[in-house]
């Protein structure tokens, strides 16, 4: 009986998820994540879930993995030394980059720059050059170039990228730098990144940074992935293995060593996807996500079940140009530290965040400091037995924690952990609204889901503050990321820059480009053993205004050369525009890019109903239970999540547990339980 397993690695823990289609069977698992070598946290919970399910692990058909091994190669600034071959007179263009300034009035006296991922040092130039219609102008120097990549060499970088000019219409100049350089660095174990490979669009600079960030990850990823894989292989494992791409889809093992630029934001798709799943399962089709780890809290939006994509991701100072779920990310977490600096003596929330190691007071692991997690323990929202008992808290240690926080700000232990609490939900707001108010959407035209491990804890007081009902709380919150690494279905991508007004083109032109593009992606999931019958299909257009510097991607349906298409495709973007910004311009539109993208057949986790019952959850009691809310201390119950039943009404104040994740209904809410499990928290009747 072959089975699936989803693993996500998170700063604190690591989710795992392992189940059958056949049977419905369904195991998870979470151990504590190993940040020096996020692999061993990856083998050591494989290895426990099937000795937990009582399987070998070669009954694992498929390994699904969200990682942030690229992620935190940008973050740490430990990517691989990469040299960058331009064309002649393009040497600064990472150093001009864009003039654009993040942050406020004024940021440009105090932003520091960032130094690109490819020093001005390691950068060199080759004579040659490409018109914007393909054409060679003047030849690459053979001399030239050779003379330029034996420099690199003597400097020690540790990989290549090649970017030339127009390199997105023709790769006849960039694939034969890239045979000089592999005769060049013969013996060497070097990668060289292309950028028509990485990103054949138009924008110069957005082409080179994008490439220089897959050519900084790509000796990272590609050792992880290679380790991971033999390790796997090591005890027995044959499966495929497959990892969560940025834009919510899979790539391959292989896919992922080549380009692992599509990986930057592996780590918080799968919630997303995960998502996706819960919310139409519980017959909700606009959804905002909540995910609130160790470290941080990712948030997205889901309109109509279809998650908002962007052109761009974004890690740190990082701005790349890659597909990527719309997921904004703030220093919040239940890791976040607490503290009080003199200068304000004002209480702050994070971003330094106490991570695994030592991880909060309460994990007895000698940490000292108050972060969030502790501030929950402090009022009672977290009981003092966690992971089914497996894991026990360390009240006295969070009172201790949290103390030095309340004699700093001379007020009450409670009162400095509930400013603790409420200052980070603030936070999780403050996230919410960028990518829901900020973009156009109201707020309480959404629920709510909350989860990672504290999502469930915080999203009762969240959609307080948003106005957006309901709650969700899905079954096992705390690895829904892991499912929804499992449940996500491969995915092949192919662009190509267009550059066209529509005056200038017709529906049977970018037919036939489209036929390109999508005999590209086709043959991608042929590798994968994957049919054409078997895959869907979606194409996208890039539309502007023409004189516009930004663009919107469309969908497109008029594949087939309908010329009513491109005219429909103008008012949509019309529409869009207007919602977003609030006018449209009296200008032609132009196509700027169009994409091909391929998606394999789903892998659904069937949903299984739970027992009826009659709405009185007496029978899930624990215990009675005090916990400090509004500012006083409150009886509340604690609930055991895997007793409830369909039907039942849990009022709060409540704790709901379960092996994974802790839910807190707040005072004048209501909890009920819905045909699958989830659990759907509004307010009471009157409020």
């Amino acid at each position: 009986m072959a089975y699936r397993l989803g693993v996500d690695v998170g700063g604190t823990f690591t989710d795992l998820l392992l189940f059958n289609d056949e049977s419905g069977r369904t195991f998870r698992s979470k151990v504590p994540s190993t940040p020096h070598d996020p692999s061993e946290a990856v083998i050591t919970g494989t290895r426990g879930i099937c000795e937990s399910a009582g399987i070998a692990p070669s009954d694992i058909e498929d390994f699904l993995h969200g990682t942030t091994v690229a992620t935190n190669a940008v973050l740490e600034g430990k990517g691989a030394r990469v040299g960058l071959v331009v064309t002649e007179g393009y040497r600064q263009v990472l150093q001009i980059a864009r003039s654009l300034v993040p942050g406020g009035l004024a940021a440009w006296i105090i932003w520091p720059k960032p130094e690109p991922l490819a020093r001005l040092e390691d950068t060199v130039e080759v004579p040659g050059r490409l018109l914007a219609t393909g054409e060679e102008y003047r030849p690459i120097d053979e001399a030239a170039t050779r003379a330029a990549l034996e420099q690199l060499k003597a400097n020690g970088v540790e990989a290549i990228t090649v970017c030339l000019m127009n390199a997105y219409v023709s790769d006849k100049h960039e694939r034969r730098v890239a045979e000089i350089a592999a005769e060049v660095f013969d013996g060497q174990d070097i990668t060289i990144s292309l950028s028509h490979d990485i990103l054949p669009e138009m924008y110069e600079y957005e082409r080179a940074l994008t490439t220089v960030a897959n050519a900084a990850v790509r000796p990272v990823v590609g050792r992880y992935v290679r380790n991971l894989e033999s390790e796997l292989r090591g005890f027995g494992m044959s499966g495929r293995i497959n990892l969560l791409r940025s834009d919510g889809g899979l790539m391959t093992a292989k896919k992922a060593q080549d380009a692992p630029v599509n990986l930057l934001m592996s780590g918080p798709a799968g919630g997303v996807t995960g998502a996706l799943w819960v919310a139409s399962q519980a017959g909700l089709h606009n959804i905002l996500t909540l995910d609130v780890g160790g470290t941080s809290t990712d948030v997205a939006l889901i309109e109509d079940l279809e998650p908002r994509l962007v052109r761009n991701t974004d890690v740190g100072h990082l701005s790349v140009r890659a597909s990527s779920l719309d997921v904004k990310t703030v220093g919040a977490g239940g890791g976040s530290i607490a503290h009080v600096p003199e200068l304000t003596r004002a209480l702050r929330v994070g971003p330094e965040s106490a991570g695994a190691v030592p991880g909060p007071a309460c994990y007895g692991k000698g940490g000292e400091q108050a972060p969030v997690t502790d501030a929950n323990v402090v009022l009672g929202y977290l009981p003092e037995s966690l992971l089914g008992g497996s894991f026990t808290l360390d009240r006295d240690a969070s009172v201790a924690a949290v103390q030095t926080v309340a004699d700093a700000m001379d007020i009450g232990l409670h009162e400095a952990a509930q400013g603790i609490i409420d200052i980070v939900n603030e936070n999780m707001f403050g996230a919410l609204r960028m990518i829901s108010v900020q973009q156009g959407y109201d707020p309480r035209d959404f629920a709510l889901m909350g989860f990672g491990g504290a999502g469930s804890l915080h999203s009762n007081a969240v959609a307080k503050l948003m106005g957006a009902w309901p709650v969700v709380v899905p079954n096992s919150p705390g690895v829904l990321c892991a499912l929804g690494d499992a449940t996500t279905r491969m995915r092949a991508e192919a662009a190509r820059s267009y550059s066209k007004v529509i005056s200038q083109t017709n529906a049977a032109e970018v037919a036939d480009a489209l036929a390109e593009l999508r005999a590209q992606v086709l043959s991608e999931l042929a590798e994968e053993g994957i049919g054409a019958d078997d895959a869907e299909l979606r194409y996208e257009i890039d539309l502007r205004y023409h004189g516009q510097g930004f663009e919107i991607p469309m969908p497109f349906t008029g594949k087939h050369g309908d010329d009513s298409a491109l005219q429909a495709l103008c008012d949509a973007f019309d529409e869009e525009h207007r919602r977003m910004f609030t006018f449209n311009m009296d200008a032609e539109h132009e196509l700027v890019n169009l994409r091909v993208i391929a998606l394999g057949q789903a892998l659904a986790l069937p949903a299984l109903e739970i027992e009826k019952g009659n709405g009185d959850p007496s029978g899930a009691k624990l215990s009675d239970h005090r916990l400090w809310v509004d500012g006083e201390e409150r009886d509340a119950v604690i609930y055991d999540r895997a007793k409830l039943r369909a039907g039942d009404s849990i009022p709060g104040p409540a704790i709901i547990v379960e092996m994974d994740s802790t839910a807190l209904v707040l005072p004048d809410h209501v909890a009920t339980v819905d045909d699958y499990g989830n659990i759907l928290i509004n307010p009471s009747a009157g409020h």
